[in-house]
């Protein structure tokens, strides 16, 4: 293979990860060329609507599955959390990389964290997992959908269309935005997507020779971790439809899995926690003890 060609979506956030995955990849491949393929999504362009109503995050994938089957790419980059619980028939994760800042960031101009929010104050986010944590803590709080990429966001914060908005503080710090964080937004109090702040390189499960490349990019300790929250995530079935949340973390070879699922219109909550060695089955387990708890009921709404 003389060059590995990188399928991407064209917001700067997905080119700031593919451009950090191709440099990793002639670092630890010298000598191999990598280019990137942009490509426009239906999740990019559709922002009107939240994602939940047009189909799920599952459509910022499908141009970049597409242009693989059609060998105009060799593999594509992701932010994992964006990537179905359950990938197309054909596909592979040949790697996930080390992950970033797990946490949400607090973003405002004017006001250091939630509660200092003033009453009935404009939240922005699109995240039905966001809302329904935000509801459980500050029922008052007015919230509004907040679509596009996060230079956008950004600036409809600055045009005073919201108060305080919420976004992933990795993606904030990929694309140099560090000083807007006001503050974090921490497990296991407030639980993230499962698998944020993590990079997964997909390709077509029978390349064996992109797969050998990039495998040298796995993170053996990430992977565990994010494949116990996904895990739990596919035992509830859970989408960007539901305000599923997970945040899994690793010590001395044993996994701790936090799980929440919540309401986005009323705010409440089924939280459960467990411990295991095996990533799946912890997950499987979480999952059990919250339907248990009564998220079927929430899952359900």
């Amino acid at each position: 293979m003389t060059t590995l060609r990188i399928a991407t979506r064209k917001s700067p956030l997905a080119l700031w990860q593919s451009e950090h995955v191709a440099d990793a990849l002639r670092a630890a491949h010298p000598g191999l060329a990598v280019e990137l393929v942009p490509m426009s999504t239906r999740g990019d362009e559709v922002l009107d609507r939240s994602l939940a109503a047009i189909g799920g995050k599952g459509l910022f994938l499908k141009e970049l599955e597409l242009a693989m089957q059609r060998g105009e790419a060799d593999c594509a980059v992701h932010s994992l959390k964006d990537v179905p619980m359950e990938l197309e028939p054909g596909f592979a994760l040949p790697a996930i990389l080390q992950r970033a800042d797990y946490a949400d960031a607090f973003v405002s101009n004017r006001f250091d964290d939630i509660a200092a929010l003033p009453p009935g104050a404009v939240v922005g986010t699109s995240s039905l997992r966001r809302q329904a944590q935000l509801r459980a803590l500050r029922p008052d709080l007015q919230l509004r959908d907040l679509r596009g990429n996060v230079n956008t966001r950004l600036a409809r914060l600055d045009a005073g269309d919201y108060d305080a908005i919420v976004l992933a503080c990795a993606g904030l710090q990929r694309l140099g935005f560090d000083a807007r964080i006001r503050s974090r937004l921490q497990a296991p109090d407030w639980l993230p997507a499962p698998a944020q702040g993590a990079i997964a390189i997909e390709c077509r499960d029978d390349d064996a020779a992109t797969i050998a490349l990039c495998v040298a990019l796995d993170h053996a300790d990430t992977r565990r971790c994010v494949e116990a929250e996904r895990a739990m995530n596919r035992a509830l079935h859970g989408s960007c439809h539901v305000p599923v949340a997970g945040f899994a973390t690793l010590a001395g070879g044993r996994l701790r899995l936090h799980g929440l699922v919540g309401s986005a219109d009323d705010g409440r909550a089924v939280r459960a926690q467990g411990e295991g060695e095996s990533a799946d089955a912890l997950g499987r387990e979480v999952a059990g003890e919250l339907l248990a708890s009564g998220a079927a009921e929430l899952l359900a709404l």
